[in-house]
């Protein structure tokens, strides 16, 4: 489905509103707070790419991964925490465990946090907000293209000293674009930006540095696609099982396929089975019913080329 942002953005700042006000006493006192904050902060988040500076600024591990803020020593503390795409608040109940986050944020350059004096979340909590202050915005409310495309360039080549395969976009793109996110665009990055960082990521990937290309995510394809390619390789396993073994090969396509199959609760009544082509270049897993012949399936993973064979 296309990614529609100003829908998603108003779902987004909805349930923001709600989740910051639903346990105060004076419900209605508060919303008019909470849009202040949107318009300060931005639209509401899920999670942050892994690029931006609310994640990069404060000190970390080296070769840390770190994909929310409660992770990152300077924001110890937090709770009842609500993203945006400048910053966050959060609404911690100590008033102590608020005056330490400030503290610790302010000594970070670009950070800001202050104190709210009126509360969010509950009427018990004491909100901090924190903003990175060097995320612009656009027109459009997503972050400055230039500076999304500077940070992100800057992580992914910071990252190629300890990585050991490249990454295709659609493996990773979550963590690029942020949440949500559609296919090449989110509430963080429009979508003339979000073309540049898949292009620089396929550049940089060609280029051999992050060592060879792991596919896994097929999302590339459509689900119609995707359900075809599960439906082929199990209704094939489902074919050439004997009735017992545990495990064997067949032949499709020119791939030798690797099936297990199993009674999961040993009546008859339901076949699970896994299928893998390869190392890593396709899985699918799901279960046969024998009864009336249904199948369903998670999606597969692996490799495009490899997978449209079975299309």
């Amino acid at each position: 489905m296309e990614f529609r942002a100003p829908t998603v953005a108003a779902q987004q700042n909805a349930e923001a509103i709600s989740s910051l006000t639903k346990n105060l006493t004076a419900r209605e006192a508060g919303r008019p707070l909470v849009q202040q904050l949107i318009e300060a902060l931005g639209n509401a988040v899920d999670v942050y790419p892994d690029w931006h500076p609310i994640l990069t600024a404060p000190p970390r591990g080296v070769g840390e991964h770190i994909s929310d803020v409660g992770q990152l020593d300077a924001y110890s503390g937090a709770d009842h925490t609500k993203e945006f795409v400048r910053g966050f608040v959060t609404c911690p109940y100590s008033p102590e465990r608020a005056d330490k986050i400030v503290a610790a944020v302010e000594k970070i350059p670009s950070l800001h946090a202050r104190r709210l004096e009126a509360p969010l979340y509950a009427d018990s909590a004491h909100p901090v907000v924190v903003v990175a202050m060097n995320v612009e915005l656009e027109a459009d409310g997503t972050i400055r293209s230039r500076d999304a495309i500077a940070w992100f360039v800057q992580r992914l080549a910071a990252s190629a000293a300890s990585a050991q395969v490249a990454e295709t976009w659609w493996n990773i793109r979550s963590l690029l674009l942020g949440k949500p996110h559609g296919s090449r665009s989110s509430l963080f990055v429009n979508q003339h930006a979000g073309l540049h960082m898949r292009k620089i990521l396929e550049a940089m990937n060609a280029s051999g540095m992050f060592g060879p290309v792991l596919e896994s995510s097929l999302d590339m394809l459509s689900p119609k696609k995707r359900d075809a390619i599960a439906r082929t390789l199990l209704r094939a396993a489902i074919d050439t099982w004997d009735g017992e073994s545990p495990s064997f090969e067949f032949e499709l396509r020119g791939e030798t396929c690797r099936a297990a199959v199993r009674d999961t609760w040993d009546d008859g009544m339901e076949l699970s089975i896994r299928i893998e082509i390869g190392k890593h270049d396709l899985y699918v897993a799901g279960f046969h019913y024998p009864k009336d012949g249904k199948i369903t399936h998670s999606d597969p993973s692996g490799r495009r080329d490899v997978a449209e064979k079975f299309l």
